[in-house]
This record gives structure tokens, C-alpha cells and sequence, in this order.
């Protein structure tokens, strides 16, 4: 029984994957077709629901979420007073880029704006740059430092 729970406990501490034709098509397939024209935007605020449900306290904690959810790669490319510039990459977002006409990245943006927003304290939003012959997407994150949240 000893054998049984300890190659059980074993067994839960390995990560789940997800093949990626499967996360791809209920992204970029399924997705599109139930929400239409507003896939977008209702991405976005996806996004920002999913932050509130995963409140982050750093920028390392969001960047380790993007690692551990299959999102990407993300890093830090500049960061003035009002705004920060980061860099998304991955295969899955290679691929998609070059074979779709038309990808959304709403749904990391929006993740992006409210994880921003909580952790300096302002209202923040998040805008994408796919950038298909770099195989990556851009993030910037803006905000107003006297638009505190209240």
C-alpha cells in the first residue's frame, strides 16, 4: 500500500500536458466561432477575469504564469514611468503566426493589463503587436499614474 501512495504522489507532482492541436484548436478554431466578431474583445476581458483570479504579486510571478500556462516565453524589453514593453515568444506562437492570417493575443493582453494594474495600484491597459516575420508578440502595457484604482 506504502508502493501504491508514494507512486501515487509521485505520479500527481508530474505537470499535465496538453498536446498543442489541442489547445490550438479550441483557441483558434472554436473560440472564433462561438464569440464571432467579438472574439477580441471578449478575449481581453477573459483576460483581465483570469488575473483576477490569479492575483500575481511581481513581475516575475507573471512571467512564471505565462511559462507554466503554455502562454510563452515573456520578457521585460523596456519599461519607462507610464509604460512597459514586453516581449512574448514561443513554437506555438511561431507557428500560429506564420499560418494564420489573423491570431489574437486578447487574451494575454487583458491578463497583462489587470496583473499591471494590481501591482502599481492604477487603472492599465494592454495593447498586442504581433509581429509575424520576428515569429513574436509585443506587449505594451500603458497607464496613468494619477488614474489610481480606487
Amino acid at each position: 500500500m506504502t508502493e501504491m501512495m508514494t507512486s501515487e504522489k509521485a505520479h500527481q507532482s508530474e505537470p499535465i500536458t496538453v498536446p498543442a492541436f489541442g489547445y490550438e484548436l479550441i483557441r483558434e478554431i472554436l473560440l472564433p466561432s462561438l464569440l464571432g466578431k467579438e472574439t477580441s474583445a471578449i478575449l481581453y476581458w477573459a483576460g483581465k477575469d483570469l488575473a483576477r483570479k490569479y492575483p500575481l504579486q511581481s513581475i516575475d510571478e507573471i512571467i512564471d504564469f505565462f511559462n507554466k500556462s503554455g502562454w510563452g516565453s515573456l520578457t521585460i524589453k523596456d519599461e519607462s514611468k507610464n509604460e512597459l514593453q514586453m516581449e512574448l515568444t514561443s513554437p506555438l506562437i511561431s507557428e500560429r503566426l506564420q499560418k494564420k492570417e489573423i491570431s489574437t493575443f486578447q487574451l494575454e493582453a487583458g491578463f497583462l493589463a489587470h496583473q499591471i494594474e494590481t501591482l502599481k495600484d492604477v487603472i492599465a491597459e494592454a495593447y498586442e503587436h504581433p509581429k509575424r516575420r520576428a515569429k513574436k508578440v509585443i506587449f505594451t502595457v500603458k497607464w496613468d499614474s494619477k488614474d489610481s484604482i480606487e
